[in-house]
């Protein structure tokens, strides 16, 4: 039991231990100083490409079958 809590233990203290510096956060550059072009924001309605649509009867199948069927010699 001893052995196996100094196996976890000890490279959670050896890792305690180190010297890590945390890496170099600098200020970033004025954002609107920026060369990047960048279209304005404009108001578009989110319903702007709405159509109505209204419900429609169902067409007979045979005819749909046979117009999407290979044509030619079929027996």
């Amino acid at each position: 039991m001893k052995r196996k809590f100094l196996v976890v233990a000890l490279p959670l203290l050896a890792s305690g231990c180190a010297a890590t510096s945390p890496p170099d956060v600098g200020a970033a550059d004025d954002p609107a100083s920026s060369p990047a072009h960048i279209r304005p924001l404009t108001y578009t309605s989110p319903v702007s490409g709405y159509t109505h649509q209204s419900p429609a009867d169902p067409k007979p199948w045979r005819d749909q079958n046979e117009a999407q069927a290979p044509q030619g010699d079929v027996p």
